[in-house]
């Protein structure tokens, strides 16, 4: 099967601000002593995009009285639910196991008595990358259909495959940022701005989570609404430039 084109993301809007901590290192304008005088910036950079992937965990959940009993189950779940999902659009490859686990469950104690083991609780979740927000919806319902009331779905975040571009663009703008708030605290003391010394960066905002729901066995048939909306990268940096 050809995998399914994605949408290319747009870039929206290319934001800068951010409330910058500036640190005069050595005292500007004053005798250091031997020590280089510098000061210390944070200039951000945000940037906003469409996401064009969808991620979920999709765990089918069993119990039974015996390991084997249990396992087999789920077994049975998971493979019904990853058939589900790459008939409704994905790729075999993009279905990948997260988790298979195996947990006792006990009795309660009867008075001066000790528990019990009384059965086994297994489960087995597979992550599925929906790399075609239009069949988001559709796949989530055909994985809640085929796993029954043992579905367990969690971690739905949508992201954005390739964010190279719009990262470039907010770093570029959180470097502007950081370099203009340093000339501006330069000039102030009476200096001028020199090299950089130091640089470090953060990225956040990669994935935004979203909650579909509950998924119930009654209403899987019908499509879960999401909507992916829009996705805001910020691009944090912490530069140290040299004052001459």
């Amino acid at each position: 099967m050809n995998a399914p084109s994605r949408p290319a993301f747009r870039t929206v809007t290319v934001l800068v601000a951010l409330a910058g901590v500036v640190l005069l290192a050595a005292g500007c304008g004053s005798d250091t002593g031997g020590q280089p005088r510098s000061v210390t910036v944070v200039g951000s950079g945000q940037v906003s995009g469409a996401p064009d992937t969808l991620r979920a965990d999709i765990g089918v959940e069993a119990s039974a009285s015996d390991v084997t009993t249990a396992l087999n189950e789920t077994s049975a779940k998971v493979t019904a639910v990853t058939d589900a999902v790459v008939a409704a659009g994905v790729e075999r490859k993009d279905v990948a196991t997260q988790q298979v686990s195996v947990n006792p469950q006990y009795s309660s104690p009867a008075p001066g008595g000790s528990s019990q083991i009384s059965g086994y609780t297994a489960t087995n979740t597979i992550r599925v990358t929906i790399r075609d927000i239009s069949t988001a919806s559709t796949v989530l319902s055909a994985a809640a259909t085929a796993g029954g009331d043992n579905t367990r779905i969690n971690n739905v975040a949508f992201a954005i495959d390739d964010d190279s571009e719009l990262l470039e663009k907010a770093r570029k703008a959180a470097f502007t940022d950081a370099r203009g708030r340093a000339e501006q605290y330069a000039g102030l003391a009476g200096d001028s701005l020199g090299d950089v010394l130091t640089i470090k960066e953060s990225t956040s905002g990669q994935e935004q989570p979203v909650s579909p729901g509950t998924f119930e066995r009654d209403v899987a048939a019908a499509p879960v609404p999401v909507e992916p909306g829009e996705q805001e990268l910020t691009f944090t940096v912490t530069v140290t430039f040299a004052l001459d």
